[in-house]
Protein backbone atom coordinates (compact mmCIF):
# COMPACT_ATOMS: atom_id res chain seq x y z
CA UNK A 1 0.00 0.00 0.00
CA UNK A 2 1.51 3.58 -0.91
CA UNK A 3 0.71 6.84 1.33
CA UNK A 4 1.48 9.97 1.12
CA UNK A 5 2.20 12.89 3.53
CA UNK A 6 0.92 16.50 3.39
CA UNK A 7 2.29 18.24 6.24
CA UNK A 8 0.03 21.96 6.72
CA UNK A 9 1.17 24.73 8.03
CA UNK A 10 3.35 28.54 6.68
CA UNK A 11 5.18 28.64 9.66
CA UNK A 12 6.81 25.44 8.17
CA UNK A 13 7.12 26.78 4.77
CA UNK A 14 8.49 29.93 6.14
CA UNK A 15 10.79 28.13 8.45
CA UNK A 16 9.79 29.23 11.92
CA UNK A 17 9.58 25.78 12.81
CA UNK A 18 11.17 22.59 11.65
CA UNK A 19 9.19 19.58 10.20
CA UNK A 20 9.96 17.14 12.25
CA UNK A 21 6.61 14.94 12.00
CA UNK A 22 7.47 14.03 8.89
CA UNK A 23 10.57 12.52 9.53
CA UNK A 24 8.75 10.79 12.37
CA UNK A 25 5.54 9.48 10.56
CA UNK A 26 8.07 8.74 7.61
CA UNK A 27 9.73 6.41 9.91
CA UNK A 28 6.67 4.68 11.09
CA UNK A 29 5.26 4.17 7.90
CA UNK A 30 8.25 2.40 6.79
CA UNK A 31 8.25 0.01 10.05
CA UNK A 32 4.70 -0.76 8.71
CA UNK A 33 6.01 -1.93 5.35
CA UNK A 34 4.19 1.09 3.56
CA UNK A 35 5.80 2.53 0.61
CA UNK A 36 6.00 6.19 0.86
CA UNK A 37 7.04 8.04 -2.41
CA UNK A 38 6.01 11.28 -2.07
CA UNK A 39 5.62 14.19 0.53
CA UNK A 40 4.77 17.56 0.64
CA UNK A 41 4.52 20.99 2.70
CA UNK A 42 1.63 23.07 1.94
CA UNK A 43 0.59 26.32 3.28
CA UNK A 44 -2.32 27.91 5.26
CA UNK A 45 -4.36 28.23 1.96
CA UNK A 46 -7.41 26.30 0.58
CA UNK A 47 -6.87 26.05 -2.75
CA UNK A 48 -3.03 25.32 -2.62
CA UNK A 49 -3.96 22.37 -0.10
CA UNK A 50 -6.97 21.45 -2.31
CA UNK A 51 -4.62 20.73 -5.14
CA UNK A 52 -1.92 18.80 -3.40
CA UNK A 53 -4.56 16.64 -1.71
CA UNK A 54 -6.26 15.97 -5.09
CA UNK A 55 -2.71 15.26 -6.67
CA UNK A 56 -1.60 13.15 -3.34
CA UNK A 57 -5.22 10.98 -3.51
CA UNK A 58 -4.99 10.42 -7.19
CA UNK A 59 -1.71 8.49 -6.96
CA UNK A 60 -1.37 7.28 -3.17
CA UNK A 61 -3.72 4.81 -1.50
CA UNK A 62 -4.09 6.76 1.50
CA UNK A 63 -2.64 10.32 2.57
CA UNK A 64 -1.36 11.50 6.06
CA UNK A 65 -2.50 15.14 6.61
CA UNK A 66 -0.85 16.92 9.42
CA UNK A 67 -1.74 20.64 10.79
CA UNK A 68 -4.16 22.61 10.30
CA UNK A 69 -7.12 21.52 12.56
CA UNK A 70 -7.04 23.74 15.02
CA UNK A 71 -9.93 26.56 15.70
CA UNK A 72 -8.67 29.47 13.75
CA UNK A 73 -10.07 30.58 10.11
CA UNK A 74 -6.69 29.90 8.50
CA UNK A 75 -6.80 25.66 10.29
CA UNK A 76 -8.83 24.59 6.64
CA UNK A 77 -7.50 21.05 6.76
CA UNK A 78 -10.74 19.41 7.84
CA UNK A 79 -12.91 21.83 5.59
CA UNK A 80 -10.62 20.96 2.37
CA UNK A 81 -10.69 17.21 2.97
CA UNK A 82 -14.11 16.94 3.52
CA UNK A 83 -14.79 18.74 0.76
CA UNK A 84 -12.55 16.59 -1.73
CA UNK A 85 -14.26 13.48 -0.40
CA UNK A 86 -17.70 14.72 -0.90
CA UNK A 87 -18.06 14.39 2.56
CA UNK A 88 -20.25 17.25 4.58
CA UNK A 89 -19.44 18.66 7.85
CA UNK A 90 -21.86 17.86 10.78
CA UNK A 91 -21.10 18.47 14.35
CA UNK A 92 -20.11 15.29 16.63
CA UNK A 93 -21.94 15.19 20.11
CA UNK A 94 -18.68 13.59 21.50
CA UNK A 95 -16.55 15.42 20.21
CA UNK A 96 -18.03 18.85 21.59
CA UNK A 97 -18.28 17.09 24.65
CA UNK A 98 -14.73 16.26 24.86
CA UNK A 99 -13.64 19.73 24.24
CA UNK A 100 -15.63 21.11 26.43
CA UNK A 101 -14.63 18.43 29.39
CA UNK A 102 -10.86 19.64 28.10
CA UNK A 103 -11.70 23.18 29.10
CA UNK A 104 -13.53 23.14 32.17
CA UNK A 105 -10.95 20.76 34.09
CA UNK A 106 -8.34 23.14 33.13
CA UNK A 107 -10.45 25.86 34.75
CA UNK A 108 -10.50 27.92 31.47
CA UNK A 109 -13.16 29.34 29.14
CA UNK A 110 -14.15 27.98 26.04
CA UNK A 111 -14.46 30.23 23.16
CA UNK A 112 -17.47 29.63 20.06
CA UNK A 113 -14.44 28.62 17.55
CA UNK A 114 -13.60 26.28 19.50
CA UNK A 115 -16.84 24.51 18.60
CA UNK A 116 -15.20 24.44 15.38
CA UNK A 117 -13.26 21.58 16.17
CA UNK A 118 -16.28 19.44 16.68
CA UNK A 119 -17.65 19.43 13.16
CA UNK A 120 -16.52 16.39 11.40
CA UNK A 121 -17.05 14.60 8.32
CA UNK A 122 -19.92 12.69 7.45
CA UNK A 123 -19.21 9.32 8.01
CA UNK A 124 -15.62 9.46 9.00
CA UNK A 125 -13.81 7.35 11.81
CA UNK A 126 -13.48 10.46 14.48
CA UNK A 127 -9.77 9.69 16.53
CA UNK A 128 -9.88 10.81 20.04
CA UNK A 129 -7.31 13.31 20.73
CA UNK A 130 -6.33 12.99 24.83
CA UNK A 131 -3.94 15.72 24.32
CA UNK A 132 -5.59 18.71 23.28
CA UNK A 133 -8.67 19.62 21.53
CA UNK A 134 -8.70 18.58 18.05
CA UNK A 135 -9.75 15.24 17.41
CA UNK A 136 -8.15 13.11 14.22
CA UNK A 137 -10.17 11.74 11.42
CA UNK A 138 -10.41 9.14 8.70
CA UNK A 139 -12.10 9.65 5.80
CA UNK A 140 -12.72 6.82 3.25
CA UNK A 141 -14.42 6.66 0.44
CA UNK A 142 -13.86 4.76 -3.52
CA UNK A 143 -10.94 2.75 -2.05
CA UNK A 144 -8.70 5.43 -0.83
CA UNK A 145 -7.84 7.47 2.49
CA UNK A 146 -7.16 10.53 4.39
CA UNK A 147 -5.72 10.66 7.76
CA UNK A 148 -6.02 14.00 9.46
CA UNK A 149 -3.96 14.57 12.76
CA UNK A 150 -3.39 17.19 14.71
CA UNK A 151 -0.06 19.40 14.37
CA UNK A 152 1.62 19.52 17.65
CA UNK A 153 4.26 16.44 18.10
CA UNK A 154 2.55 16.16 21.68
CA UNK A 155 -0.51 15.32 20.23
CA UNK A 156 0.48 13.60 16.55
CA UNK A 157 2.52 11.10 18.17
CA UNK A 158 0.15 9.33 20.35
CA UNK A 159 -2.76 9.41 18.13
CA UNK A 160 -0.85 7.65 15.28
CA UNK A 161 0.35 5.38 18.07
CA UNK A 162 -2.59 4.42 19.60
CA UNK A 163 -5.01 4.92 17.11
CA UNK A 164 -4.14 5.26 13.55
CA UNK A 165 -0.98 2.55 13.78
CA UNK A 166 -3.91 -0.33 14.51
CA UNK A 167 -5.72 0.80 11.52
CA UNK A 168 -3.09 0.61 8.80
CA UNK A 169 -1.77 -2.61 10.48
CA UNK A 170 -5.16 -4.16 9.56
CA UNK A 171 -5.11 -2.73 5.89
CA UNK A 172 -1.22 -4.17 5.49
CA UNK A 173 -1.99 -7.51 7.35
CA UNK A 174 1.06 -9.44 8.48
CA UNK A 175 3.99 -8.90 11.07
CA UNK A 176 6.54 -6.60 10.40
CA UNK A 177 9.49 -7.05 12.02
CA UNK A 178 12.97 -5.04 12.46
CA UNK A 179 16.32 -4.82 13.98
CA UNK A 180 19.01 -2.71 13.75
CA UNK A 181 22.69 -3.70 13.10
CA UNK A 182 25.22 -0.63 14.50
CA UNK A 183 28.66 -0.34 13.22
CA UNK A 184 31.40 2.06 14.35
CA UNK A 185 34.70 2.82 12.76
CA UNK A 186 33.71 1.91 9.27
CA UNK A 187 32.52 4.82 6.81
CA UNK A 188 29.02 4.42 4.91
CA UNK A 189 30.94 3.30 1.51
CA UNK A 190 32.92 0.91 2.86
CA UNK A 191 30.24 -0.84 5.26
CA UNK A 192 27.52 -0.55 1.72
CA UNK A 193 30.27 -2.16 -0.38
CA UNK A 194 30.59 -5.25 1.92
CA UNK A 195 27.05 -5.81 1.67
CA UNK A 196 25.83 -4.75 -1.78
CA UNK A 197 25.64 -8.41 -2.12
CA UNK A 198 23.13 -9.48 0.09
CA UNK A 199 21.10 -6.10 -0.87
CA UNK A 200 21.43 -6.63 -4.68
CA UNK A 201 19.72 -9.94 -3.89
CA UNK A 202 17.64 -9.54 -1.25
CA UNK A 203 13.58 -9.99 -0.95
CA UNK A 204 12.52 -10.91 2.24
CA UNK A 205 14.14 -9.88 4.58
CA UNK A 206 15.32 -6.32 2.99
CA UNK A 207 18.66 -4.43 4.30
CA UNK A 208 18.21 -0.90 4.45
CA UNK A 209 21.64 1.72 5.22
CA UNK A 210 21.58 4.45 7.35
CA UNK A 211 24.51 6.87 7.66
CA UNK A 212 24.81 8.42 10.84
CA UNK A 213 28.12 10.43 12.73
CA UNK A 214 30.71 8.22 12.90
CA UNK A 215 28.90 5.46 12.20
CA UNK A 216 26.39 3.12 10.19
CA UNK A 217 23.32 1.72 10.99
CA UNK A 218 21.89 -1.33 8.93
CA UNK A 219 18.28 -2.43 9.41
CA UNK A 220 17.12 -5.57 8.90
CA UNK A 221 13.13 -6.24 8.09
CA UNK A 222 11.43 -9.31 7.33
CA UNK A 223 7.47 -9.73 6.56
CA UNK A 224 5.21 -12.76 7.74
CA UNK A 225 2.17 -14.52 9.17
CA UNK A 226 3.82 -14.65 12.47
CA UNK A 227 6.09 -13.12 14.46
CA UNK A 228 8.30 -16.28 15.55
CA UNK A 229 8.76 -16.88 11.35
CA UNK A 230 10.06 -12.90 11.13
CA UNK A 231 12.08 -12.79 13.71
CA UNK A 232 13.86 -15.89 12.72
CA UNK A 233 13.94 -14.26 9.15
CA UNK A 234 15.85 -11.42 10.37
CA UNK A 235 17.93 -13.36 12.96
CA UNK A 236 19.70 -15.05 9.88
CA UNK A 237 20.61 -11.59 7.92
CA UNK A 238 21.76 -10.34 11.24
CA UNK A 239 24.20 -13.10 12.05
CA UNK A 240 25.57 -12.72 8.77
CA UNK A 241 26.50 -9.39 9.09
CA UNK A 242 27.80 -9.65 12.39
CA UNK A 243 29.92 -12.08 10.75
CA UNK A 244 30.99 -9.69 8.16
CA UNK A 245 31.66 -7.08 10.45
CA UNK A 246 33.18 -8.70 13.62
CA UNK A 247 34.08 -6.39 16.21
CA UNK A 248 32.68 -3.20 14.63
CA UNK A 249 29.37 -3.98 15.34
CA UNK A 250 28.89 -2.73 18.65
CA UNK A 251 25.13 -3.48 19.04
CA UNK A 252 22.10 -4.89 17.40
CA UNK A 253 19.93 -3.41 19.52
CA UNK A 254 17.86 -0.18 18.32
CA UNK A 255 17.89 1.84 22.07
CA UNK A 256 21.78 1.05 22.24
CA UNK A 257 24.04 4.08 22.09
CA UNK A 258 27.94 4.08 20.83
CA UNK A 259 28.35 5.55 24.30
CA UNK A 260 25.99 3.19 26.26
CA UNK A 261 27.69 0.25 24.55
CA UNK A 262 31.69 1.84 25.59
CA UNK A 263 29.84 1.93 29.13
CA UNK A 264 28.74 -1.30 29.26
CA UNK A 265 32.26 -2.61 28.11
CA UNK A 266 33.97 -0.53 30.73
CA UNK A 267 31.72 -1.62 33.29
CA UNK A 268 32.08 -5.35 31.77
CA UNK A 269 35.84 -5.09 32.39
CA UNK A 270 35.56 -3.33 35.10
CA UNK A 271 37.88 -0.24 34.50
CA UNK A 272 37.66 3.47 35.09
CA UNK A 273 38.00 6.21 32.13
CA UNK A 274 38.94 9.51 31.45
CA UNK A 275 38.39 12.12 29.25
CA UNK A 276 40.61 15.34 28.31
CA UNK A 277 39.56 17.63 26.08
CA UNK A 278 40.57 20.73 23.72
CA UNK A 279 38.53 21.61 20.36
CA UNK A 280 35.45 19.41 21.78
CA UNK A 281 34.93 21.65 24.84
CA UNK A 282 33.63 18.59 26.99
CA UNK A 283 31.40 16.99 24.38
CA UNK A 284 33.04 13.75 24.68
CA UNK A 285 32.94 13.58 28.58
CA UNK A 286 29.10 14.62 27.86
CA UNK A 287 28.37 11.78 25.47
CA UNK A 288 29.37 9.68 28.25
CA UNK A 289 27.93 11.24 30.96
CA UNK A 290 24.09 10.88 29.31
CA UNK A 291 24.51 7.03 30.24
CA UNK A 292 22.77 6.21 33.48
CA UNK A 293 25.12 4.46 35.53
CA UNK A 294 28.32 5.72 34.27
CA UNK A 295 29.16 7.01 37.81
CA UNK A 296 30.47 3.74 38.46
CA UNK A 297 33.26 4.03 35.73
CA UNK A 298 33.17 7.60 35.06
CA UNK A 299 36.37 9.30 37.22
CA UNK A 300 37.36 12.84 35.25
CA UNK A 301 36.82 15.02 32.33
CA UNK A 302 39.16 17.78 31.11
CA UNK A 303 38.77 20.54 29.54
CA UNK A 304 42.41 22.01 28.25
CA UNK A 305 41.80 24.54 25.53
CA UNK A 306 44.59 26.31 26.11
CA UNK A 307 48.46 25.56 26.22
CA UNK A 308 48.62 26.45 29.77
CA UNK A 309 46.11 24.04 30.53
CA UNK A 310 47.56 21.42 29.14
CA UNK A 311 50.70 21.53 30.73
CA UNK A 312 48.95 21.99 34.17
CA UNK A 313 46.20 19.56 34.00
CA UNK A 314 48.36 16.64 31.85
CA UNK A 315 51.35 17.53 32.06
CA UNK A 316 52.19 18.51 28.52
CA UNK A 317 55.51 19.19 28.07
CA UNK A 318 56.41 22.86 27.14
CA UNK A 319 58.72 22.01 24.35
CA UNK A 320 56.54 19.45 22.80
CA UNK A 321 53.65 22.13 22.48
CA UNK A 322 56.96 24.30 21.27
CA UNK A 323 58.10 21.94 18.74
CA UNK A 324 54.94 19.96 17.46
CA UNK A 325 51.74 22.29 18.12
CA UNK A 326 48.79 21.61 20.37
CA UNK A 327 47.32 20.16 17.39
CA UNK A 328 49.99 17.00 17.03
CA UNK A 329 50.09 13.48 17.58
CA UNK A 330 52.41 14.20 20.06
CA UNK A 331 50.44 16.81 21.98
CA UNK A 332 47.50 14.14 22.14
CA UNK A 333 49.84 11.11 23.45
CA UNK A 334 50.72 13.53 26.19
CA UNK A 335 47.24 14.47 27.03
CA UNK A 336 46.24 11.05 27.61
CA UNK A 337 49.02 9.79 29.27
CA UNK A 338 48.93 13.18 31.67
CA UNK A 339 45.43 13.16 32.55
CA UNK A 340 45.39 9.00 33.03
CA UNK A 341 47.84 9.93 35.51
CA UNK A 342 45.93 12.64 37.13
CA UNK A 343 42.80 10.97 37.36
CA UNK A 344 44.32 7.54 38.47
CA UNK A 345 41.96 6.16 35.57
CA UNK A 346 42.31 2.76 33.55
CA UNK A 347 41.40 4.14 30.32
CA UNK A 348 41.90 8.01 28.82
CA UNK A 349 40.81 9.24 25.50
CA UNK A 350 42.18 13.18 24.61
CA UNK A 351 40.91 15.34 22.16
CA UNK A 352 43.37 18.23 19.82
CA UNK A 353 42.22 19.64 16.84
CA UNK A 354 40.88 22.42 14.80
CA UNK A 355 37.52 22.88 14.20
CA UNK A 356 37.31 26.30 12.96
CA UNK A 357 36.42 28.10 10.97
CA UNK A 358 39.73 29.67 11.71
CA UNK A 359 42.85 28.98 12.79
CA UNK A 360 43.63 26.60 9.92
CA UNK A 361 46.64 26.53 7.95
CA UNK A 362 47.88 24.30 4.66
CA UNK A 363 49.88 21.80 7.07
CA UNK A 364 47.00 22.00 9.82
CA UNK A 365 43.94 22.71 8.09
CA UNK A 366 40.46 23.07 9.43
CA UNK A 367 39.20 19.52 10.26
CA UNK A 368 42.62 18.32 11.37
CA UNK A 369 42.04 16.28 14.55
CA UNK A 370 44.14 13.92 16.93
CA UNK A 371 43.25 11.44 19.37
CA UNK A 372 44.71 9.74 21.93
CA UNK A 373 43.68 6.76 23.95
CA UNK A 374 46.00 5.54 27.07
CA UNK A 375 44.63 1.57 28.42
CA UNK A 376 47.03 0.10 30.16
CA UNK A 377 50.67 0.76 29.37
CA UNK A 378 49.84 1.11 25.77
CA UNK A 379 48.81 4.91 24.15
CA UNK A 380 47.44 4.62 20.62
CA UNK A 381 47.08 8.34 18.64
CA UNK A 382 44.85 8.23 15.58
CA UNK A 383 44.88 11.18 12.89
CA UNK A 384 41.50 12.53 11.67
CA UNK A 385 40.41 15.15 8.69
CA UNK A 386 36.52 16.04 9.15
CA UNK A 387 34.81 18.62 7.02
CA UNK A 388 31.80 20.63 7.70
CA UNK A 389 31.20 23.09 10.20
CA UNK A 390 32.28 23.90 13.30
CA UNK A 391 29.71 21.50 14.87
CA UNK A 392 29.92 18.72 12.80
CA UNK A 393 33.13 18.47 13.08
CA UNK A 394 33.13 18.52 16.85
CA UNK A 395 30.49 15.46 16.67
CA UNK A 396 32.67 13.68 13.91
CA UNK A 397 35.65 14.01 16.57
CA UNK A 398 33.10 12.66 19.69
CA UNK A 399 32.37 9.66 17.58
CA UNK A 400 35.58 9.04 16.44
CA UNK A 401 36.78 9.11 19.94
CA UNK A 402 34.28 6.71 21.42
CA UNK A 403 34.83 4.34 18.68
CA UNK A 404 39.00 4.43 19.42
CA UNK A 405 38.38 4.18 23.23
CA UNK A 406 35.94 1.18 22.12
CA UNK A 407 38.56 -0.82 20.16
CA UNK A 408 41.48 0.09 22.51
CA UNK A 409 39.67 -1.86 25.15
CA UNK A 410 38.76 -4.67 23.27
CA UNK A 411 42.10 -4.78 21.80
CA UNK A 412 43.80 -4.54 25.90
CA UNK A 413 45.25 -7.06 27.75
CA UNK A 414 42.69 -8.63 30.58
CA UNK A 415 43.70 -7.10 33.88
CA UNK A 416 45.32 -9.86 35.80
Amino acid sequence: MTVELISVGTEILLGNIVNTNAAWLSGQCAALGLACYYQSVVGDNAQRLREALKTALERSDAVILSGGLGPTTDDLTKETAAEAMGMPLVEDPRSLERIEEYFRVRGLEMTDNNKKQALVPAGAVVLDNDNGTAPGLILEKDGKRAILLPGPPNELIPMFEERVRPYLQRLEPGILYSRTVKICGIGESRAAAMVQDLIDTQTNPTIAPYAKTGEVHLRVTARAEREKEAKNLVKTVVKELEKRFGQDVYTTKEEVTLEQAVVELLLKRKMTVCTIESCTGGMLASRLINVPGVSETFRAGYITYSNRAKQKVAGVKKKTLEKYGAVSPQTAEEMARGAAKAAHADATVSVTGIAGPDGGSREKPVGLVYIGCHVGDRTVVQEYRFVGNRGKIRESAVSAALTLLRRCILTAEPAQ
